[in-house]
């Protein structure tokens, strides 16, 4: 009785805690787009620059060395354009599908700096879309298994084996009818 009742809080609280996801991720969907167009600008103006030169990107950044400094723009650069490609890849996978979908799509919420920055204007609402109810579903299901789960894992050593019972010679046990 117990293990149930701690079972149906695990139920509730990741019920609440998953309903928040759909809003979370369309807000950090929101400031991966911002971030997709500032980073789209400095990648096109570092091809214009280089084009200009008359030089493809990865030759543009091969000139980029022989100082401290220029070595240390080879690199940034490096990881604004891998950035750039990574983050375009997720706007496209996250832009395309629905609020139900991306609940299965955690991985593409995957940039440390969005992220904090997307959890720490975050507000908790109730989930009042067909996403935060399948969301609330699917987390009171999984709260409920993996507290149920782990509070009868915990439970089994200790739990009496009616099978097992020594039963005390002499003694007969009475039948049902």
């Amino acid at each position: 009785m117990i293990v149930r009742a701690i079972a149906l809080a695990g139920g509730i609280a990741g019920a609440a805690g998953l309903s928040q996801y759909p809003e979370f991720s369309q807000q950090y969907v929101q400031r991966l787009g911002g971030q997709v167009e500032a980073l789209a600008s400095v990648v096109a103006d570092f091809d214009a620059s280089a084009a200009r030169a008359e030089l493809t990107r990865d030759e543009a950044l091969e000139e980029l060395s022989g100082s401290v400094f220029l070595d240390g723009r080879q690199v940034d650069m490096r990881r604004t354009f891998a950035r750039f490609e990574r983050l375009s890849s997720d706007r496209a996978m996250l832009s395309n599908a629905t609020p139900v979908e991306r609940i299965f799509m955690p991985q593409r919420l995957r940039d440390p700096e969005l992220l904090a920055g997307t959890w720490s204007d975050f507000k908790p609402a109730l989930p009042l879309t067909v996403a935060g109810l399948v969301a609330a579903g699917l987390g009171f299901l999984l709260g409920w298994i993996a507290l149920g789960g782990v509070l009868r894992l915990l439970a089994w050593p200790f739990r009496a084996r009616h099978d097992d019972r020594p039963v005390r010679p002499g003694r007969v046990e009475p039948t049902l009818r």
